[in-house]
């Protein structure tokens, strides 16, 4: 049988209403305008947005593997609490990831690939100075996957972002405080990368990571309704 090939007058459009409904909950759930435990039903998101219930239906499911949003059926969908063993799992597997990631990096990185790199950290200089934590969160994200991807190993964000969620929410409520010193711990990475010093490169991002550790005690000593679950053992 002859096989057909499909012609299209135009490049096939993404979905766009569901990634619509999908970034503006997200955003909303990790700057905590949701905060944990508020309930959220389609109905009322599809009012609001303008849109049908399908697209928010979909966006709910996305945000729900990524642990933003916790589904029962017949009874309210809530936005999850902060589990700290969680955050400290993400903090596990990045630790594991990026060390491989800025060894690598050392290796292959060239020029345009440390231009690019300048970049970002200009644009999270003007954040911080700007105290734009959400533009700064948004940076920080960026110049860990920009790590990742021009190291030739894009496919480690997919895995580090999928499992980050609740440690987001605990960096951005940590940005009040610590953007600064995020902000330091980006350029002693670049320092190292610079030097293509691998073992330098994998102490100042460990340094980095394992700020997590104290900021998730301190941000839920002042928001304990926000968490769930007994304080995380150390991994």
């Amino acid at each position: 049988m002859e096989s057909t090939l499909l012609k299209l007058s135009e490049p096939v459009q993404r979905p766009s209403v569901t990634d619509a409904v999908f970034e503006e909950l997200h955003r909303q759930i990790l700057s905590l305008d949701l905060p944990p435990g508020t309930k959220v039903s389609e109905v009322d998101v599809a009012r609001i947005m303008g849109v049908s219930r399908q697209p928010v239906r979909d966006a709910f499911y996305r945000l729900s593997t990524l642990g933003f949003l916790t589904i029962r059926p017949q009874r309210a969908t809530v936005v999850s609490a902060i589990s700290e063993a969680a955050v400290m799992q993400a903090r596990f597997i990045r630790a594991a990831i990026e060390a491989q990631t800025v060894r690598m990096a050392c290796e292959r990185l060239d020029e345009g690939d440390f231009a690019a790199l300048d970049r970002v950290i200009d644009q999270q200089r003007d954040a911080v100075k700007a105290r734009d934590a959400m533009g700064f969160h948004a940076l920080d994200d960026l110049f860990h996957r920009e790590i990742c991807e021009r190291s030739g190993h894009g496919f480690a964000w997919d895995i580090i972002r999928e499992n980050k969620a609740h440690m987001d929410r605990v960096r951005f409520l940590s940005l009040s405080f610590a953007s600064q010193d995020a902000f330091g711990d980006h350029l002693k990475v670049m320092e190292a990368l610079r030097a293509r010093n691998p073992e330098a490169a994998i102490a100042a991002m460990h340094v980095h990571l394992s700020r997590i550790k104290e900021q998730v005690r301190r941000i839920r000593c002042e928001n304990e309704a926000f968490f769930e679950g007994a304080p995380a053992l150390d991994i």
